[in-house]
């Protein structure tokens, strides 16, 4: 009988470590176009994993608590996983999940209707995100200098993400370059207008990324697996089933905060998808390299870290093109 418990207590024990083993830790951010990644968590029993979602305020923040072991899966900007990359951070940047999502937003009561017309007024931004890559390339591609002090063509002024929308309405700003859906909202609330959706630089469209930690793919790969098919199935219901995809994100991940309206013209700037190349984050950490953000000694080589098998694999194993 005794030798029976100790047997029935050391298997509970295994299946106690395998069920901890089952469990990712993911870092994300409240943005509609990171709605897929949310909701991994609620499809990740029946991919037979579990996902404690930790929502941070911006993409550098959630790379921090991956350089710190706090998380084997991070969801973020390009930017900042080039940036974690540079410093070192094993991670590997293995899918995209949205592209877009970022728009020059000018004040409704102001006659600004091109970059150009930015010369000497106050733009808002989020330091480090790519908004601010993107902000910088169009200035710089539409000749005007740029600087956080006075004295320049434009003055950058930085702010977090609801923080530029507030300073847009009270016109402490006069324009702002903005995220999803935060940028609809100073739209549709109408005391903002769309100057341009910042899409004509060499980069195109920003890609959002989602890195591993290089531990957590080595280490626990069949948990890897599962969990990169959590997010193809997810990504594929959201783009599917935009019903869905609508009320988790307004519901779940904004309570009623946004409207309709909102989430529709945010996501018409910002769709969902699963894909990401080399070749793109190269041109992103080129530009990062060249503006300055990030404050790279040495900037990372794309093909050595952007490795997307495991997504290749599970778009295969789901059929999903």
């Amino acid at each position: 009988m005794l030798k029976k418990t100790i047997v029935l207590a050391g298997l509970l024990a295994m299946a106690g470590v395998t069920q901890a083993e089952e469990v990712v830790r993911l870092g994300n951010l409240k943005f509609a176009h990171y709605g897929a990644v949310s909701y991994i968590k609620e499809i990740a029993p029946k991919c037979g994993i579990k996902v404690e979602e930790r929502v941070f305020a911006k993409g550098l923040d959630a790379m921090q608590a991956v350089i710190a072991g706090e998380l084997d899966v991070g969801a973020v900007s390009s930017e900042a996983a080039i940036s974690a990359r540079a410093s070192g951070t094993p991670i590997t940047l293995v899918a995209g999940f949205a592209k877009g999502g970022a728009r020059l937003v000018g004040r409704a009561d102001l006659k600004i209707s091109s970059v150009k017309d930015l010369k000497g007024k106050k733009v808002g931004v989020t330091r480090g995100g790519i908004q601010d890559i993107l902000l910088a390339a169009e200035l710089a591609q539409n000749g005007l200098t740029f600087s956080d002090q006075p004295g320049k063509d434009v003055q950058i002024i930085y702010l977090g993400f609801p923080d530029l929308n507030q300073a847009l309405l009270g016109k402490n700003i006069d324009a702002i370059m903005q995220s999803e859906p935060y940028s609809s909202q100073a739209i549709n609330k109408g005391f903002g207008k769309e100057i341009i959706k910042p899409y004509d630089t060499p980069i195109g469209e920003p890609v959002r990324t989602m890195v591993m930690t290089d531990k957590f793919i080595k280490e626990r790969r069949p948990v890897a697996e599962k969990f990169m098919r959590c997010f193809v199935e997810a990504t594929r219901t959201f783009i599917d089933k935009p019903e869905v995809a609508e009320k988790y994100v307004r519901e779940n991940m904004f309570k009623g905060q946004i409207t309709h309206d909102d989430f529709a013209d945010a996501i018409e700037n910002s769709p969902y998808s699963y894909d990401v190349t080399a070749e793109h984050i190269q041109i992103t950490t080129d530009l990062m390299q060249k503006y300055g953000i990030g404050k790279m000694s040495k900037p990372p080589v794309a093909k050595e870290w952007v490795k997307t098998d495991l997504l290749d694999q599970a778009k295969k194993a789901l059929n999903v093109k």
